[in-house]
């Protein structure tokens, strides 16, 4: 098979489950040039030089003229920080973090853990009746909306609004050319309604600040100035797509996965702090994301044999190169022990993942009492039906059958 041939398996849905034997065919050319005159990066110690090369752009706008039908800039809204590139991207990005982290707000996510575990309690005690439950419906999808919704001052209740344009948003991600110009008009319809509903967040927020995230930026007038009122909701949507919907899947992952791996879910019942190695074997071995938001070369970049011209798409293929044997040891092999797991499951560089520091205690919190709790969990289907999308990848459903709940 071609690259192009190769790479076009890896998108189609027949292959989610397990797409990681083409991902090692993929690695045979570590720089492929695909049909449609995009570049596919798989090995990892190249997708590390571009996640951190300054000649790799996060802006879209900078694609080749004749690229640009591919993923046009959405007229009048003014772009999130994950798109564009410094010092803009710095500005904003400092701007949200000053709400959410080190070192404006240093204890906002380990202060979060006593009600991380609440919630997942809850959870978990609503499905101790049944003896058979989604995983994803039940834990996996609730836990993270909830979070979320909290920090950034979204009503819980107004979950069933946001769903629908969450999932068409992430469904309609990823790589690949297969109607391309459908794919976008359905993502930039979801993106205006998210839009326009947060945009009625901030106004009420604005008459009638709160503590929280959306009210923190509208009422944020630090040294550098704030943000406008158009970057606010560019930022809290994207944080509100991106706060939930990948840990949904790294928590389902991790499920599935430790359901496969037997031996590890019972030492995780007797070893709480397994469960810090188990999420960082999970972010290598089982990412929530395959291929972040595709880059632009800004000069011609030549990695090998392969020169990448300037303008040309570039997709970085995060899994791929989690479990590239020259940077791994046996990276077929699930090992929550592994010393210094160096892994992609974040991305890397200045887009570095935003909520990484939750997204890790969220999964940890979830998996240790769902290990802890269910009594001889089981799979009922394996492998279990996935989400569409190949760059944000999950089990759509996960039932798993278990003979009790532990107080």
């Amino acid at each position: 098979m071609t690259e192009s041939q190769v790479f076009g398996r890896i998108l189609d849905r027949a292959g989610r489950a397990d797409p990681y034997p083409l991902y090692a065919e993929l690695r045979k050319t570590p720089v492929a040039a695909l049909d449609d005159g995009s570049y596919v990066v798989s090995t990892y110690r190249e997708i590390v030089a571009l996640l951190h090369d300054p000649r790799v752009s996060s802006d879209r706008r900078n694609l080749a003229e004749h690229f640009a039908d591919r993923e046009p800039a959405p007229p009048g809204r003014a772009p999130a920080f994950i798109v564009v590139d410094p010092p803009e991207h710095d500005r904003l990005r400092g701007l949200a973090m000053r709400h959410f982290g080190p070192p404006g707000s240093p204890d906002l996510v380990t202060g979060l853990r006593p009600e991380l575990t609440a919630i997942v309690t809850e959870l978990i005690d609503a499905i101790a009746g049944d003896r058979r439950a989604d995983i994803v419906e039940a834990v996996a999808y609730p836990f993270p909306v909830t979070v979320i919704c909290r920090i950034l001052g979204v009503p819980r209740e107004d979950e069933p609004r946001f769903h629908a344009w969450s999932t068409e948003i992430v469904e309609s991600f990823g790589p690949g050319d297969d109607h391309v110009a459908q794919r976008v008009r359905r993502r930039e319809r979801a993106a205006e309604a998210l839009g326009d509903y947060v945009r009625g967040l901030a106004d009420a927020r604005r008459r009638d600040p709160g503590r929280d995230l959306l009210s923190g930026l509208l009422t944020d007038d630090g040294p550098d100035g704030g943000m406008s009122m158009e970057e606010v909701v560019s930022t809290v949507t994207l944080l509100l797509v991106a706060g939930h919907e990948t840990t949904v899947n790294l928590i389902a992952n991790g499920m599935l996965t430790l359901l496969r791996h037997p031996e590890v879910l019972e030492r995780m019942r007797h070893e709480p702090g397994l469960v810090v190695g188990v999420v960082e074997e999970l972010l290598r071995y089982e990412p929530p994301v395959h291929f972040p938001a595709t880059r632009v070369a800004l000069d011609d970049i030549t990695i090998g044999d392969t020169t990448i011209p300037r303008g040309a798409p570039i997709v970085l293929a995060l899994a791929a190169g989690n479990r590239d044997p020259d940077h791994v040891r046996a990276p077929e092999r699930f090992d929550p022990c592994r010393e210094a797991n160096e892994h992609l499951g974040f991305g890397g560089g200045v887009h570095y993942c935003f909520g990484a520091p939750l997204a890790r205690l969220e999964a940890q919190t979830a998996l240790a009492e769902l290990t802890r709790r269910l009594r001889d969990p089981r799979l009922v289907t394996d492998p279990p039906p996935y989400r569409p999308s190949s760059a944000l990848r999950g089990p759509r459903r996960l039932l798993v059958d278990y003979d009790g709940v532990d107080p």
